[in-house]
């Protein structure tokens, strides 16, 4: 009978952080011993009197699993004999592709070298199961960076002349997020921005966007969320100011020229879930040094994704993350539009068309409305553009912008 708790070694590469006791039964943590280095506690979780906040690392434990909401998760995890998606992440040792975090069994001498997943390979049972395939073996193996991949998109890990590629497929009936994925790159590589290039791929007739994974073994991705968790944000300051205001704290280069950047793509494309889990920072994982903010990812929940083409509009109030509730207002933080050369844009909108030729969810009235709403967005930023450049006294700007943004129609 299987023991009821199980004993690890918190482990950040070869460093022992702490020890861990998880419940077999749910898969979190029951207990925490010993911190043996504080310095590599995960960032954003307190640590306080030499004792780890345990709410707290459970909900970065929990964050490591796949979500509830993922398309097909009941079916995958009824394959996998297990009940819950928690108790896949100590299936695989909680690695990741994202970070170098891992759980080392208590009295075990396998060290990171032996078991990571940049260097070593790993099962497609798990993806191929969460893709709806059917598996065939008789075991199935559980080592796998899919338990630890986030989002609720249907996902997977692959490796391809050795360096790691994620899958990611669409949702509903018009399955447009791939096709905004491979647009969202073509812009920003008009306009320079750093971000992770996709491609799109096609299968059995499917969409998909498929990118190379951007931390490496000396790397790692720390969200927005836990950086912004470092410090009490106090109820005067802005949830943008507190992001600005713990960067600088933590030392780390770039943030702000960074955020004009991912708030105006954001604008452009009309992203509606820029939530403060899918941008952030990039660390080295061995001195704890700060690289710089994370290459933009994960673009697909914009051009309107999931609305009918007769809610297409340029023109509407477009909700959005993470700073404020509409694009309308989010562009007013851009500090900055220097960098920003809108001509570079010329003609993206029939770059968008070829793009979107290959569906057989989007026809070619959906193409039209989304490409003339595309075209839009952009005349729209420039008219904000131009009104920074004349000037406006400081009180006014933010009056004027939102006259001239927030009407009605495509």
């Amino acid at each position: 009978m299987a023991k009821a708790h199980q004993q690890y070694i918190l482990m950040h590469k070869n460093v022992p952080v702490a020890e861990l006791e998880l419940d077999s039964a749910s898969g979190y943590i029951s207990a925490i011993g010993s911190i043996y280095n504080d310095r590599h506690v995960p960032v954003g979780i307190l640590v306080k009197n030499g004792r780890i906040d345990r709410a707290a690392l459970n909900r970065w434990w929990e964050g490591r699993a796949i979500p509830t909401s993922r398309e097909g998760i009941r079916r995958a995890l009824e394959m996998m004999k297990v009940s819950t998606t928690q108790q896949l992440v100590d299936k695989c040792m909680g690695l990741s592709l994202s970070d170098q975090y891992w759980i080392c069994p208590k009295k075990s001498k396998v060290k990171w070298e032996d078991v990571n997943f940049f260097e070593h390979s790993f099962s497609d049972d798990v993806g191929n199961i969460l893709f709806g395939k059917d598996t065939k073996a008789k075991e199935i193996s559980l080592m796998s960076p899919d338990n630890t991949s986030d989002g609720w998109l249907k996902k997977k890990w692959v490796i391809h002349k050795g360096k790691r590629y994620l899958i990611k497929g669409g949702s509903g009936a018009i399955q447009q997020e791939p096709y905004n994925e491979v647009l969202a790159s073509r812009i920003m590589d008009r306009l320079s921005i750093p971000h992770v290039v996709y491609v799109l791929i096609t299968q059995e007739g499917y969409p998909y966007s498929i990118c190379e994974d951007f931390v490496t073994p000396q790397t790692e991705l720390i969200s927005a969320w836990y950086i912004m968790q470092t410090h009490k944000k106090p109820n005067n300051v802005s949830l943008y100011k507190h992001y600005l205001n713990c960067c600088e704290r933590l030392e780390i280069p770039g943030v702000k020229d960074f955020l004009d950047r991912m708030i105006t793509i954001d604008y452009i494309i009309a992203n509606e879930d820029r939530h403060q889990n899918n941008f952030g920072a990039v660390r080295n994982s061995d001195t704890l040094q700060w690289v710089g903010p994370a290459p933009i990812y994960d673009s697909g929940s914009s051009m309107w994704f999931s609305k009918p083409n007769t809610l297409i509009s340029a023109r509407a109030k477009i909700p959005c993350k993470p700073f404020k509730i509409n694009h309308d207002e989010q562009i007013k933080l851009v500090t900055n539009f220097d960098w920003l050369d809108l001509s570079a844009l010329k003609g993206i909108d029939e770059e968008f068309r070829e793009i979107l030729k290959g569906s057989l969810f989007i026809d070619e009235k959906r193409r039209d409305i989304l490409c003339f709403a595309l075209r839009k967005r952009i005349e729209m930023l420039e008219k904000i553009v131009n009104l920074r450049l004349t000037k406006l006294p400081e009180d006014n700007i933010e009056e004027d912008v939102t006259r001239n943004t927030a009407y009605n129609g495509h």
